[in-house]
């Protein structure tokens, strides 16, 4: 922070000792390392996480809708999200899933893949805290887009 870090930076390189985190009671089981890193950068760093756009950002509908319409349409989010699962990069499918939902809200096929993406973050999560998250925007989605 003191060197001018955004809190996104900080987010992907500040990493928990492993040391630390193989003792039976700091293991990251309710919590994530993650969220003590935004708790502090709040407390010491305000609100603002140094990414302009976050100041007075669009409506998620409209950024949502923007961004799939460069992608050729929220189901093409989707697709994307859903391979970006299979090659395990969770975090980009969330995002792109979301936007997606964003896009067309109820379209039904676009919240079947955001619950599979939400699904596939809840198994691949330590925490309980992040496992209540992913798993209730899955939940949301499956209510969407019953089968």
């Amino acid at each position: 922070m003191n060197e001018g870090a955004s809190l996104n930076d900080i987010l992907h390189t500040v990493e928990a000792p492993r040391a630390l985190l193989e003792k039976p009671y700091l293991r990251p089981i309710y919590d994530d390392p993650e969220f003590i890193v935004r708790n502090v950068w709040r407390l010491y760093g305000g609100w603002y996480d140094f990414d302009a756009a976050n100041l007075k950002p669009a409506r998620h509908s409209e950024l949502g809708a923007e961004i799939a319409a460069l992608a050729g349409g929220a189901d093409r989010l989707a697709e994307r999200a859903l391979a970006l699962v299979a090659e395990g990069n969770l975090r980009l499918a969330g995002h792109l899933a979301d936007y997606a939902a964003y896009a067309a809200p109820d379209d039904e096929a676009v919240h079947r893949a955001r619950a599979e993406v939400y699904e596939a973050r809840v198994a691949a999560e330590p925490s309980l805290m992040a496992k209540g998250v992913f798993g209730a925007a899955a939940r949301d989605s499956r209510a969407k887009a019953p089968e």
